[in-house]
């Protein structure tokens, strides 16, 4: 009976969480109809109905829910423990699920990360890119990476990368048109190429700051793009102004191919940090990690009281 149990649990977890018996079946490694007859046997013994079938998804009822959240948390502190006894052996190993946006993963992670592979090679690392503020508790990442200043309240942050700044660059050309900005708010004059913000589907008003002053200004043009390389390449065929990491056009601006304005408007921020939930119980994998992406003379720290976004 409890190993009966203990088993159609799991698959009422796996089937809640992916919303789906086919990719639930798929995760679990059984047929669709070994899976749903899993799930019947589980709703004859405790008399409930635990789940609500349509066509075209699959969701817990009331009942079901409960259980899902009484059981869930029980059920992460035993997957948990298990694979902390699989660690204990020479080397670590096990799974990573890692979610960051895709500058930090090209200047601040991969570069760490590279090495890391190699030394521990039992240790799978997924990453997924993503330039929302993704919430890694329900999309069940072992950890995030953002800007210090977006980190959630009640989070474990691990500076992982320097200081930076923005860097607003147009090409020569572009410049020998149609002048260069003096002010930021001269920007409101220029063709500029623009960036959407995922979370909010606004466009990213470029951020200045001066003498403690700060500033945000709201620019247009005839070109929005998301990614960094297209964003890029316009500024460099005179297509308008960008505002892009400083690391990511130093050497176009090394060799002339571009050109900042409103350098003394372009103050360093907080770099990037990993962060995961306080409560989290760490594998030793995990913890390599956390020292091979860890910038140094930082030491990890709960965050008081930052907004969480």
């Amino acid at each position: 009976m409890l190993k009966d149990n203990f088993n159609d649990l799991i698959s009422l977890m796996v089937v809640a969480r992916e919303r789906s018996f086919t990719k639930a079946a798929a995760k679990l490694g059984v047929s669709q109809s070994a899976l749903s007859h899993s799930i019947r046997a589980l709703e004859e013994r405790l008399a409930l109905r635990l789940l609500t079938r349509t066509t075209r998804s699959v969701a817990p009822t009331e009942a079901g829910e409960r259980l899902i959240n009484s059981i869930g948390p029980r059920l992460t502190e035993i997957e948990s423990e298990l694979i902390a006894m699989t660690e204990m052996r020479d080397k670590p190993a096990g799974n990573i699920r890692l979610t960051a946006g895709e500058h930090a993963v090209q200047s601040t992670i991969w570069p760490a990360l590279q090495p890391f592979l190699h030394q521990y090679p039992d240790v799978n690392v997924e990453i997924t890119v993503d330039n929302t503020l993704t919430d890694i508790v329900s999309g069940r990442y072992d950890a995030g990476v953002r800007l210090g200043e977006q980190v959630a309240k009640d989070m474990i942050a691990v500076r992982i990368g320097p200081d930076w700044s923005m860097a607003v660059v147009g090409s020569p050309d572009y410049f020998a048109r149609y002048g260069r900005p003096q002010i930021p708010q001269d920007l409101q004059q220029h063709n500029c190429i623009n960036m959407r913000l995922p979370t909010m589907g606004g466009l990213y008003a470029w951020e200045f700051k001066k003498d403690q002053r700060e500033i945000r200004v709201r620019v247009e043009g005839q070109l929005i793009v998301n990614s960094l390389a297209p964003r890029i390449d316009a500024a460099l065929s005179g297509l308008g102004l960008a505002c892009l990491p400083e690391d990511t056009v130093a050497d176009h601006l090394a060799s002339g191919t571009l050109e900042r304005v409103l350098l003394d408007w372009s103050e360093p921020f907080a770099g990037y940090y990993l962060y995961y939930p306080s409560r989290k119980q760490h594998t030793a994998a995990f913890s390599r990690m956390i020292e091979a992406l860890r910038y140094p003379r930082q030491d990890a720290f709960v965050t008081p009281a930052a907004s969480s976004l």
